[in-house]
């Protein structure tokens, strides 16, 4: 039988996975461990138990009991299932729900980069980039355009913020992704040695265009996209091997660091 829990006190300890704004501590929730995040909406949270994530606790409006929720509560067995109308939980939260449920998981160990890389053909690197929305967009749209993985830089927001999570839809949990072990421009090496040709989205008068035979050609190749406000670091785009542009109309210099990835993916993949 389903452990539904009502809430009555908005500061219980067991409700910090859904009340503490500071996403990082979460890292430390079950310190030493791989700590636990938070996967909002239906949707996100079947993927996330489809790809092997395994729930902590699940807060949810009472209408969702019988209802949207009502197959992933029979799917996670005998944990709490805390519940409220959605004034409450918005109080609790921060925010409004806008699918009505959220699920703390736990975290998996990140695989080493050399794993991932070992068996991939067409990889989304990202340096530096913080914006959780245009994260999370990178990553539906790699695993949409068939890439194989997606590799960022040590400096990079959390690809398993909630925010990022859900602009996912979930592809965060179905799609390979680590940390590199280095920054800029050594990580760039770490990829050569691997086999990839590293391609840097960059506008340079030495530029090749997206749509270059050649660069479609290659066997393994490495996308490395920077920072929304000031790109990719120089001595980033001196090691690689390409650099390549988008071509624009209308005097429009650049796109958003998540649009230009979703034209490179179409344009670089070998799996559509």
């Amino acid at each position: 039988m389903a452990n539904i829990i009502e809430i009555n006190d908005l500061a219980a300890r067991e409700l910090l996975p859904y009340t503490d704004t500071s996403e990082k501590k979460l890292l430390d929730y079950f310190a030493p461990g791989d700590g636990i995040f938070t996967a909002e909406s239906p949707k996100v949270i079947r993927t996330a138990l489809d790809s092997g994530y395994k729930p902590v606790s699940l807060l949810l409006e009472r209408k969702y009991i019988n209802g949207q929720a009502a197959d992933i509560i029979e799917r996670c067995g005998d944990i709490p299932f805390y519940t409220a109308s959605s004034d409450i939980l918005e109080k609790l939260t921060g925010f409004r729900l806008t699918q009505g449920v959220l699920c703390a998981m736990h975290r998996k160990k990140l695989p080493d980069p050399q794993d991932i890389l070992a068996g991939a053909e067409r990889i989304a690197v990202l340096e530096d980039v913080m914006n959780q929305t245009n994260i999370g967009a990178v990553f539906r749209s790699a695993a949409a355009l068939g890439f194989d993985a997606v590799l960022l830089t040590p400096s990079c927001s959390d690809p398993l913020f909630r925010r990022t999570v859900r602009v996912s839809m979930g592809t965060v949990f179905q799609l390979p992704w680590t940390y590199l072990s280095t920054g800029s421009p050594n990580y760039i090496s770490e990829l050569k040695a691997m086999g990839f040709v590293c391609a840097a989205m960059a506008l340079r008068r030495n530029t090749v265009r997206i749509d270059d035979a050649g660069l479609k050609a290659e066997e393994k190749l490495a996308v490395i996209l920077g920072t929304e406000g000031d790109g990719l670091k120089d001595a980033t785009i001196d090691l690689c091997d390409y650099t390549i542009k988008i071509p624009m109309a209308h005097g429009v210099d650049s796109l958003n660091v998540a649009a230009a990835s979703a034209v490179a993916f179409f344009q670089l993949s070998r799996n559509i």
